[in-house]
């Protein structure tokens, strides 16, 4: 879903909103997952994807067109970029979060695969027939 703005200044304005309403998304998943809670659901969690289509959708219009924004005011422009930052910022503590529950679920199944190998190994397993030994 593309942004449908009147002018520079309205679609630097919406792009500011969705950002601004993306990064809060993202900074509550991530506080989620900090609080070893289930990551956004439901329509929160579309919302998020939604509004990430949306803004990867709008800068990918904007590369290729970039009169759609540059008539905007400098002011705006500035915003912008300083909530992209924060944006990215947020998006690197999100990943930071989502690596430490991967590291954590990689370790765990680590640990049961080697707890089953153990206790295959300690009271014999199937035979090259098939029977156990």
């Amino acid at each position: 879903m593309a942004l449908i703005a009147d002018d520079c200044r309205d679609r630097a304005e919406q792009l500011i909103a969705l950002t601004e309403r993306l990064t809060a998304l993202i900074a509550q998943e991530a506080q989620r997952i900090r609080a070893r809670l289930p990551p956004l659901e439901g329509a929160e969690a579309e919302e998020k994807n939604r509004l990430a289509n949306a803004y990867r959708l709008e800068l990918a219009r904007i590369k290729q067109e970039p009169a759609l924004i540059e008539g905007a005011p400098p002011l705006l422009l500035a915003k912008l970029r300083k909530q992209t930052e924060k944006l990215h910022e947020t998006l690197a503590a999100h990943e930071i979060e989502l690596n430490a529950v991967k590291l954590i679920t990689e370790g765990l199944v680590h640990a049961m695969a080697e707890e089953v190998a153990r206790q295959r190994g300690a009271g014999g397993g199937d035979g090259a027939r098939g029977a156990i030994e």
